[in-house]
């Protein structure tokens, strides 16, 4: 019997009786692979477009039926849209102290304190001892008056050197420079402002009461102008700047100046004068 040959090594070469098969196609295997791995690349690519054009918060549970929202889904991820009536925060005066309404004018030779104004006026103050926004008598306007201190009563309003102090009559001289004509305010009627004999008018500044003649200026007009409140003494006020609120005219060191209102039995004393008939 014929012994059969076997097949040949393929490192052999064609020679020997050994021939490739080629009833199949070659790569047929590598051809399904591929294909399966497309089908299912298309199949993925629609599912996940299908999920992306489905509304947001609106995904529903297959299982029962209801609305998931966002945090419930666990697949997509959802972006906040700003809110409509948002606004950018704004930069802060908070802490920012408002400027000064009053500035002095460019022909005046003094500046202004650069303390702040103080906040709120006395009468808002809760202390039942604080000056009212009234005056307990009204002053009569146009009338001829000196002022005299509650705690020195021996000593009147004088003008010395352009300064007023507190100081003893000292002759006829003395009395003249310490009596005030009493006017409507000049930068608001309902308060008081203080006249004297040559002309010139009663005004603080750097917060000091003196006397100057009047130059035209608002700033003037509010210097010049002070509202009369109760005190707490019979028959005294006290006297409040109208653009400096919560200032008095106090004196110290028999100086008489404009002070921010202190919750003390000293100021209030300070503070507080009798309106009192002419001395000249």
């Amino acid at each position: 019997m014929p012994r059969e040959k076997s097949r040949p090594p393929q490192e052999e070469p064609w020679e020997n009786g050994w021939v490739r098969d080629t009833s199949r196609a070659p790569g047929t295997r590598r051809l399904w692979l591929a294909g399966a791995l497309a089908v299912a690349t298309v199949a993925a690519c629609v599912t996940a477009i299908a999920l992306n054009d489905e509304p947001a918060g609106e995904a529903t549970d297959t299982r029962g039926g209801k609305a998931l929202s966002d945090d419930e889904t666990g697949g997509l991820i959802s972006f906040a849209t700003p809110s409509a009536d948002a606004s950018p925060s704004e930069s802060g005066e908070k802490g920012g102290m408002r400027p000064e309404s009053a500035s002095p004018s460019a022909g005046e030779s003094g500046e202004r304190s650069a303390s702040p104004r103080p906040q709120g006026s006395p009468s808002a103050r809760a202390s039942a001892s604080a000056p009212g926004r009234k005056p307990s008598a009204p002053v009569p306007a146009s009338a001829d008056r000196s002022v005299s201190s509650v705690n020195f009563p021996d000593r009147y309003w004088h003008i010395g050197g352009g300064l007023v102090r507190l100081d003893p009559v000292r002759g006829s001289e003395s009395r003249q420079d310490s009596t005030f004509t009493v006017v409507k305010g000049l930068a608001d009627s309902a308060c008081y402002s203080f006249a004297t004999a040559d002309g010139t008018y009663l005004r603080h500044r750097d917060f000091v009461l003196r006397s100057e003649r009047s130059d035209g200026s608002s700033l003037f007009r509010q210097d010049a102008t002070f509202c009369a409140r109760s005190s707490p003494y019979s028959g005294a006020v006290m006297l409040e700047s109208v653009n400096y609120p919560g200032r008095f005219l106090r004196h110290q060191n028999f100086r008489i100046r404009l002070d921010p209102y202190q919750d003390s039995d000293l100021f209030r004393m300070d503070a507080s004068f009798f309106l009192v008939a002419g001395l000249d």
